[in-house]
């Protein structure tokens, strides 16, 4: 099978599925336009996200079996006429959940013990204690909506930290030994803290809004480590200003680009959260460790290797 590489990645991917015979061509630059001319040369295409995958790609394709995404979010993906059209969707949440995991846990320490302000503010000669006293996750109920990959991990790292661990999804019977499946409604009744760990699709697009954050029965700190148009930013800052949001931990941002390679829009909404120390924004790394690099490989070359035989 001859595999076009629109990404780099790491290099095991091409090593290992070379020694099974599978025929690479790397083009980490060319356009769309320029890609699409010669598409229906290839039978597999392994991503990240530069190009869009869309209905009129796919539908040039003509001798495409199969797509691997290196990552979880397939959101750049006509997924309909890909399944459509016969193309086998393939990604790799398992490679970088426990990243994404450690993330979270991290963002939430730095945010709600004031680590970085307080850092910073003695690095200059500032001594405050009184000011910079922390708030602890002993006690509180943290809440989680959407329980896969991303989802499961955290709850597992959250087990050593004496919180109780609750999770609203669309499937059913996912309980388990760190967390527990309740209602939306009751999630947004208990929470102390909410942290996203979904796709998005139409539904979850700006999932988190005005209306969603009045129901939160208490203020709560949020975490979003999903994507950043899950969240309508103004409701956020709105929220924050009202004092409804204690803090917030988002490694993603509605303006983003779709290659996730920087912003592409700056503005007031924007600037409030950079600006505002009650927030931690990071550039869309959760996923992005040295380790994970190599897991998401390696689960992409597994899965193509079980389904593709050359």
């Amino acid at each position: 099978m001859r595999i076009l590489l629109l990404d780099t990645n790491h290099p095991l991917i091409e090593q290992q599925l070379s020694e099974k015979g599978f025929v690479f061509d790397a083009d980490y630059t060319s356009s769309y336009d320029e890609v699409l001319e010669k598409i229906q040369n290839y039978e597999g295409i392994i991503i990240r996200s530069r190009i869009p995958l869309d209905k009129n790609f796919l539908t040039k394709a003509s001798h495409l079996k199969f797509i691997a995404r290196v990552g979880a979010g397939m959101e750049n993906i006509d997924i309909e006429t890909a399944e459509s059209l016969g193309i086998k969707l393939i990604n790799s949440p398992e490679g970088n959940r426990d990243s994404v995991a450690e993330h979270v846990v991290g963002m939430l320490l730095i945010l709600m013990n004031r680590l970085f302000i307080a850092s910073n503010e003695v690095k200059n000669g500032i001594w405050k204690r009184e000011e910079n006293r922390g708030d602890e996750l002993l006690g509180k109920t943290f809440g989680i909506i959407g329980y896969g990959n991303m989802g499961k991990a955290t709850a597992k790292r959250l087990s050593g930290f004496g919180v109780e661990v609750i999770f609203h999804d669309i499937l059913p019977n996912l309980s388990d030994e760190f967390a527990t499946q309740v209602s939306l409604e009751t999630l947004q009744k208990r929470a102390d803290i909410l942290s996203l760990h979904i796709p998005l699709t139409g539904e979850t697009n700006y999932l988190i809004d005005e209306e969603f954050i009045s129901k939160m029965e208490k203020n709560f700190y949020f975490v979003n480590t999903a994507r950043g148009k899950n969240l309508k930013t103004k409701a956020l800052v709105q929220a924050i200003e009202a004092g409804k949001v204690l803090g917030a931990c988002l490694d993603v941002l509605e303006y983003e680009k779709p290659s996730f390679e920087n912003l592409e829009t700056e503005n007031q909404d924007l600037k409030y959260l950079l600006d505002s120390e009650k927030v931690i924004v990071t550039p869309h790394i959760g996923g992005w460790t040295h380790q994970s690099k190599e897991k998401l490989a390696q689960v992409i070359v597994d899965k193509i290797l079980a389904d593709f035989k050359n």
